[in-house]
């Protein structure tokens, strides 16, 4: 299309809601909006015209939930929706605008938080990409997405189903800059960069000036273009529609700022019109994006949180790592992951910022237990790992399976394994750890080992690795072997930091081996290593030694702010001890870390010593559900540890269960039933409630998803139910709930309402009747014990 040739040189728009527009158009509460691609062409094609003539430089097709999870349960085929709205986008375009394929979430959760595979979710956007390539889309937008690992299956899909497509990636983060999943901006941006997005976006949940407050973060650490597309202010509802609070001059005088702000694309979402549109381009069009500046990060990330190099040194644990460890080892041979996770959890502690995770044995499958490790870690911790094989099927299975950007360890300078690593990088994205050695050997010299360096750098760069994504390991030889190990090594550490501009890290305890008191040698050495420039070093958290060096360092040298982290680990009564492996073994402890393998033999051990199951359940379980709730509600603990631990309780509660006499100590709690709305499948909201209350002992009634309103209200009186959840994402559905509230009002005006869902605020649900608007899961908790009480 035309339109690409002015990327760069103006603001480029995308056109707002569909949705909404399809609401004014006669969408019935709960009908599935892309049917109408189908039943309703003629409004479909006439919404895309309005944008057209509002000046729209990309028409999205009404493709948004084309997917086969949704379109099953009205008997579509994906091939003919998704072709139907892209001919339709293609025909109101005339040529003029160029048309993006809309790819929205599958409104499932992915394995291991829920029950949809990422190799499943991939196929279910491939299929959808696919039949949107054949139809003529010039571009992709993936859009609305709470789950990077979800955005990162639909990223997938798009580059390996149709490469040359552009794809636009952009998520819905609420006022706090956090996803549903709990990762934050710059996580997410790491992780979309490293996939090659065309541009990064955020949209949905928010109007332009609850947006703006996110926009500092966001460009301080992208480097790609950003795309804009808020609702129009905030939803409330007005005779039993919804509506936005922003008229189309509001919402381009709201748009000012950023359309300033340096972004290349803007547009709408929920609630604008092609009059919002108009009134957007008519302020902003012809205004010229902010240049693109790299920002030059070297950055890792899990699927919370980033971690950067160049700041503070970073810490790389080394433990799990078979080499060495005999108890390792045996754990890999009988796949015990719990043990794994231990020592995962104990290098969290001791201060480790990423784990390194190895485990290559010749005698087990190294794929598969790499991918299981690199999931069951995942899962229960929030660290960015360093992937870590010399095979790289190893490092390809491990880096499609991980849920973020990772270190990959490692390439080196032989040209087999830079030909073999480099190109998985620049598909799934990575820091890559680069060895100074070749088909030669390690050099004995500084020189030849920065040449190396030198040689890898380049190489990378024409597989489109850039030096920002590159850690250049100097190799530290023990000294028992050669005096001048240790001088080769900071001399090359020197070199690379200054004359190729690229960050560095070392495998810091190699330099002793086969001396005695080796940690002596070791923290002396990390000190030297460190004034020489070195930004990242694997090593043992737990040692003593390391960490006194580690902490003294940072106090000298002014990366220590207020000493904080000094006197946190050695300030007197406050000191933190190195915290072991074993010490993971309390039942507590089990759930509070979601290490749910090891819950039912600490249960045992407990009944064993003659505690009750309900003194159990009292003084350990729902102890430990209340630490992890608040530390979600205050953002210290986020989505996946919450739902690890509840995992985790649940695993305990089954075998209190069979030690429970028929009585109260038996019985379930009060019952609450729990319901997606009629027109929405998106029931990640409602199942994360439902895991949470049913921990806390309610009997849930899972009514599931599309439940209509006379379903709901049946159930509540043939129940006698006195608390009801109801979910919803789409603004189409709202009224689906607002019917439902009020049915249930007139039915069973006992019973109360509790509300969640993207779309919602707590205004609005005020607006349609409910009796609470819970914003996330532990508020369903707390809400169910002030409606039902004690049990």
């Amino acid at each position: 299309m035309d339109i690409w040739n002015e990327k760069g040189k103006r603001i480029l728009f995308f056109d707002g809601g569909m949705g909404t527009m399809l609401l004014s158009a006669g969408l019935a509460p709960g009908e599935l909006p892309e049917s109408w691609n189908l039943t309703r062409p003629e409004a479909v094609r006439e919404i895309h015209r309005g944008y057209r003539t509002a000046g729209c430089d990309i028409l999205t097709a009404n493709t948004f939930g084309a997917n086969r999870l949704k379109l099953a349960h009205q008997g579509l085929s994906v091939p003919e929706v998704v072709a139907a709205g892209v001919s339709l986008a293609r025909e109101a375009a005339g040529g003029r605008c160029a048309v993006a394929l809309d790819v929205g979430p599958t409104g499932r959760l992915l394995a291991p938080l829920g029950d949809l595979a990422f190799e499943d979710a991939v196929e279910i956007f491939r299929e959808m990409v696919r039949a949107g390539a054949a139809a003529g889309a010039d571009c992709v937008i993936i859009e609305t997405m709470s789950d990077t690992y979800e955005c990162k299956a639909a990223v997938l899909a798009v580059k390996e189903e149709a490469p040359g497509l552009p794809v636009f990636a952009s998520l819905i983060f609420d006022s706090r800059g956090k996803l549903l999943t709990g990762g934050d901006i710059p996580a997410a941006a790491a992780l979309l960069e490293g996939l090659g997005v065309d541009a990064i976006g955020l949209n949905c949940g928010l109007g332009p000036r609850q947006l703006e407050a996110l926009l500092p973060q966001l460009f301080s650490c992208v480097s790609v273009p950003v795309l804009l597309m808020p609702n129009a202010g905030l939803p409330r509802s007005v005779d039993g529609h919804t509506v936005f609070d922003l008229g189309p001059e509001e919402f381009a005088d709201a748009m000012e700022p950023l359309a300033r702000s340096g972004a290349w694309y803007l547009g709408g979402c929920c609630g604008t019109t092609p009059a919002h549109m108009a009134a957007v381009i008519r302020r902003f069009n012809g205004l010229p994006p902010a240049p693109l500046t790299d920002k030059g990060l070297t950055v890792v990330s899990s699927c919370t949180h980033s971690v950067s190099f160049g700041g503070a040194p970073v810490i790389i644990g080394e433990r799990i790592n078979p080499t060495g460890k005999k108890r390792l080892k045996q754990a890999l041979r009988e796949n015990d992951m719990d043990y794994l996770l231990q020592e995962g959890f104990a290098q969290q502690d001791n201060g480790a910022d990423i784990l390194d995770v190895n485990v290559g044995l010749p005698e087990i499958d190294e794929r598969a237990v790499m991918v299981r490790a690199v999931r069951e870690l995942q899962a229960v911790i929030d660290l960015p790992l360093q992937l870590d094989s010399s095979s790289p099927g190893v490092l390809e299975a491990a880096l499609r399976a991980y849920n973020g950007k990772a270190m990959v360890n490692s390439v080196n300078g032989k040209r087999e394994s830079m030909e073999a690593v480099f190109p998985l990088v620049k598909k799934y994205g990575g820091v890559v750890v680069g060895l100074t050695l070749d088909e030669d050997g390690i050099p004995a010299d500084a020189e030849g080992r920065f040449a190396i360096a030198k040689k890898i750098v380049g190489t990378a760069a024409r597989f489109g690795v850039c030096k920002k994504d590159i850690v250049i390991d100097a190799l530290a030889m023990t000294i028992s072997t050669g005096e001048n190990c240790a001088a080769v090594a900071l001399e090359t550490i020197r070199r690379v930091k200054k004359e190729l501009g690229v960050k560095t890290s070392l495998g810091v305890s190699n330099i002793s081996f086969g001396l005695p008191q080796r940690e002596i040698v070791n923290s002396a050495f990390y000190c030297l290593a460190l004034e020489n420039g070195l930004d990242a070093a694997i090593l043992n958290p737990a040692s003593e030694a390391m960490m006194r060096a580690h902490w003294g360092f940072l106090a000298l040298k002014g990366l220590d702010p207020g000493f904080a982290g000094y006197i946190a680990r050695f300030g007197g009564e406050a000191a933190k001890a190195p915290v072991p492996a074993s010490a993971q073994a309390d039942l507590k402890q089990l759930i509070l870390r979601g290490l749910r393998d090891g819950v039912p033999d600490a249960v045992r051990a407990r009944l064993s010593r003659g505690e009750g199951p309900m003194e159990i359940i009292e003084n350990a379980l729902i102890p430990a559900l209340d630490t992890v709730g608040k530390g979600f509600e205050s953002g210290k603990i986020f989505l996946p540890q919450l739902l690890m631990s509840a995992e985790a309780a649940k695993a305990a509660f089954g075998v209190l269960k069979a030690q429970m006499s028929s009585g109260a100590g038996g019985a379930k709690g009060p019952k609450v039933l729990l319901a997606t709305v009629k027109g929405d499948i998106h029931d990640i909201g409602k199942n994360i409630v439902k895991v949470l209350l049913e921990n806390y002992r309610y009997d849930v009634v899972d009514l599931g998803r599309d439940v209509a309103p006379e379903a709901v209200v049946d159930a509540v009186c043939r129940e006698g139910i006195r608390l009801v959840g109801l979910s919803a994402l789409m603004t189409t559905t709202v009224g689906s709930m607002e019917e439902t509230i009020r049915l249930l009002h007139r039915a069973a005006p006992e019973c109360r309402v509790m509300v969640g869902g993207a779309v919602l605020t707590r205004d609005y649900a005020d607006q349609i009747g409910a009796d609470r608007y819970v914003p996330d899961a532990m508020a369903s908790v707390r809400y169910a014990g002030e409606v039902l009480g004690p049990f």
